[in-house]
């Protein structure tokens, strides 16, 4: 298990039932780095990855 497990874990025992809109996700995560820069790099890396899920081009 790695250590973010636990926040996701978190995350869906929290908020599982919740509906939220990418458009909502994407106002969270710039907040999320307003208040913590040094995350900016890994967010944009999460972002992008969830962005192209369905991009078959895309190996990483």
């Amino acid at each position: 298990m790695y250590f973010t497990d636990r926040g996701i874990e978190e995350l869906a025992q929290r908020r599982g039932e919740e509906e939220v809109s990418l458009g909502w996700l994407a106002d969270q995560l710039r907040v999320f780095v307003d208040l913590h820069p040094d995350f900016e790099v890994p967010v944009e890396r999460l972002a992008t990855w969830l962005a192209r899920l369905d991009d078959e081009d895309d190996e990483d």
